[in-house]
């Protein structure tokens, strides 16, 4: 999962990017309101947890804005603003959850387990293109008589390249979903991902586009046969 923390407080948003990444997640970092604004509509997270009190544009703005300009991720608000009419406040903006410091990261995990989970349960619980059925709860790819979890890493790619079907993804946006913006990649490791991800769905249905980056061919994926969802 991909996460976006915002939060001025620099040891805390440290302590926090570590102990969420313990879990395997991919979590980006911005400590300004304007910040979040640009990345928002424009990048694709799974998760924000936002801070309220942001310099430049305050968290309850950001969150308005970022509604309105279409982002549906979850929103956790995660502030030290306790009293009641500012928690109203949040959640009437679009706020999917409201947690007041000081707070326990295991209650945290628990929250974002939450949000995520309910976003699951009023979408989908499974991703199809074709004859591709992946597990959004699992991870677990089927696809004719073959099913596996994937690991983490091909799991986030192609969850991408199935929303985006049809859509050249750059190896940049794709990188993104496993490194966040300020880890390093090895120079080779997105093609040694795809590699993988081929092995099990077959070569023509993820394409190259030469130097840009992968598409997922819907049209390959319907030639490949139904969808066989457990």
């Amino acid at each position: 999962m991909r996460i976006l923390l915002v939060e001025d407080d620099h040891l805390l948003a440290k302590t926090m990017l570590a102990m969420l990444r313990e879990d395997n997640n991919t979590v980006d970092w911005l400590d300004d309101g304007q910040q979040a604004l640009n990345s928002l509509p424009n990048e694709h997270f799974d998760l924000v947890i936002l801070d309220l009190t942001l310099p430049r544009i305050d968290g309850i703005e950001v969150l308005r804005q970022a509604r309105k300009a279409g982002v549906q991720a979850p929103i956790i608000i995660l502030t030290a603003r306790s009293d009641l009419e500012d928690k109203l406040s949040g959640l009437d903006a679009g706020a999917d959850d409201y947690l007041t410091k000081p707070f326990a990261m295991s209650e945290l995990k628990a929250r974002i387990r939450a949000v995520t989970r309910r976003g699951s349960d009023l979408n989908e619980s499974n991703l199809t293109i074709g004859a591709l059925c992946l597990s959004l709860g699992t991870g677990r790819l089927t696809i004719g008589e073959t099913s596996v979890v994937l690991p983490r890493s091909e799991y986030q790619i192609l969850h991408y390249l199935m929303r985006n079907a049809d859509q050249v993804a750059t190896r940049r946006r794709l990188e993104e979903q496993l490194y966040g913006w300020d880890q390093g990649v090895e120079s080779n490791s997105l093609e040694v991902h795809i590699h993988h991800l081929r092995r099990h769905i077959g070569r023509s249905l993820i394409r190259t586009i030469r130097g840009v980056g992968y598409m997922l061919d819907s049209h390959e994926a319907e030639l490949a046969g139904n969808p066989s969802c457990p």
